[in-house]
């Protein structure tokens, strides 16, 4: 590797280190003022630099960029280390929101609670609070829509949606989607008339 080329490699690795969200090349571009290309470049002989047993740090993609995080195999010593507690664990309602959110976003509190049967208030509040789901625009009725976040594809270990488990491993047609929204939307209600239930 020449100079500049190792130059900037550690150049891009400590912007990596200093950054809490995943970096794009283009961004890590821009803040080197080196081209794209080289900055991939860069990305590569960090790769191979941090592999799978030459160092305790690896370079993973997620969330659409690239971040750096300690190998897998430290986490139970770390743990120890440092006794700090997990992120705490969702609740049943805060999981079920969230993965409503996930798979039918861009979607609002109102259509949450539809689907849900009982208020989501609580749980998306929460969700926001984590930095696990975001506003994103207003539906035409007014109400905010929200999305998953860049913290949510981080915790759960995905580059992009796309990523998420095929719920059904079928590919619905339009018909089949609007048919299995108000199948939901009918079932929470449904719910919602057998009774209050915690958020």
């Amino acid at each position: 590797m020449s100079d500049d080329r190792a130059a900037l490699a550690h150049i891009v690795e400590s912007l990596l280190f200093l950054s809490s969200d995943p970096l794009t090349s283009a961004e890590l571009a821009e803040a080197t003022q080196a081209e794209e290309v080289e900055v991939v470049a860069a990305l590569a002989a960090l790769a191979d630099r941090h592999a799978r047993g030459r160092s305790g740090i690896r370079l993973r993609e997620l969330g659409g960029g690239w971040t750096l995080t300690s190998d897998p195999a430290s986490e139970d010593a770390a743990r120890r280390l440092f006794s700090r507690p997990r992120l705490a664990t969702l609740t049943p309602a805060q999981a079920e929101t969230l993965a409503i959110v996930a798979y039918m976003q861009p979607i609002s509190r109102p259509e949450i609670t539809r689907i849900r049967g009982v208020n989501a208030d609580s749980a998306a509040a929460t969700l926001l609070d984590r930095g696990l789901i975001e506003p994103a625009g207003h539906s035409q009725f007014g109400a905010v829509l929200y999305r998953t976040t860049t913290q949510f594809l981080k915790l759960f270990g995905l580059r992009t949606l796309e990523e998420l488990p095929d719920i059904a491993q079928w590919d619905p047609t339009p018909q089949e989607q609007a048919d299995l929204r108000e199948r939901l939307l009918r079932a929470g209600e449904a719910r919602a008339g057998a009774g209050p239930a915690p958020s």
